[in-house]
């Protein structure tokens, strides 16, 4: 068996390596991307075993030559690709609207994403002062397509007249959260996940601030809470919710939506 080994080890060539090479950057990417929906260390860990196994099985079929193993093999791969495909297929549909959104454009013409951040402040300002309640979820990297399924669709311009249309109590859509995606108002009257009740009611906040803390666990979207009675204009974001004062919530929400994910860099920005 270790000749065997060492033969197999002996007929790697450049070409050889470059496939492996091919194949590993291709399933890291694979798993990345499935790894953007929900339950991502589920898809994670299952994606690795799955691999893992694969490849293991692959080295055993070089290393014994076993032929009609190696045949079965090719054939499931092949079934666990159109399995995958359907499985995954509103991942991969979302997935290819966020990279239709979010690809090199957007990275060339970042500034872009100001001005909308601006509006989407004015607008929260002036339902604040309304005594407007609100709940708007603003998507980052993870899309938030699977939440604005549960509402209207809309994929209007972001307007004040709009939100205060929507936010109305006389308003059907008016409990429900706006998602907003690529600068435009994607849906309205969508549901969110709520945080868990010990956590609400140690907070002190209503159903909208509990929805805002619930998705910014699952999600990394900065969701945007005016509160109905107070006014009070608060920002959810990586499982965290805090009052910011209506002078510097365009500068926070700037910096929240600029933040990268990365463990330290959320907590260097709560406290900020």
């Amino acid at each position: 068996m270790i000749d065997r080994i060492l033969n197999t080890w002996e007929m790697l060539d450049a070409r050889a390596l470059v496939q492996i090479a091919i194949l590993a950057v291709g399933i890291f990417f694979l798993l990345q991307f499935l790894g953007r929906s929900r339950g991502t260390g589920v898809v994670r860990a299952f994606g690795l075993l799955v691999v893992a196994i694969f490849m293991a099985a692959q080295v055993l079929v070089i290393i014994f030559d076993l032929t009609v193993v190696g045949r079965v093999l090719d054939y499931l791969l092949a079934t666990m690709m159109v399995a995958l495909l359907v499985i995954f297929q509103p991942e991969l549909r979302r997935g290819l609207m966020w990279l239709g959104r979010h690809g090199l454009w957007k990275v060339l013409n970042s500034q872009v994403d100001r001005p909308y951040l601006d509006k989407l402040a004015d607008a929260a300002i002036s339902l604040s002062n309304l005594r407007i309640g609100a709940l708007l979820a603003l998507e980052r990297e993870i899309p938030l397509g699977l939440y604005a399924e549960t509402g209207t669709r809309l994929d209007a311009e972001i307007s004040l007249p709009l939100l205060k249309a929507i936010f109305q109590k006389s308003s059907p859509m008016h409990d429900g959260a706006v998602v907003v995606s690529g600068g435009r108002i994607l849906a309205a009257g969508c549901q969110l996940p709520l945080a868990p009740l010990e956590v609400s009611n140690r907070m002190i906040h209503g159903m909208r601030h509990r929805s805002a803390l619930g998705t910014s666990e699952e999600t990394d979207a900065i969701l945007l809470v005016v509160s109905e009675e107070t006014g009070r204009i608060s920002l959810a974001h990586a499982g965290r919710l805090q009052s910011v004062p209506q002078e510097s919530l365009r500068s926070r929400m700037l910096e929240l939506y600029l933040a990268r994910k990365k463990p330290g860099t959320e907590e260097e920005a709560h406290a900020a």
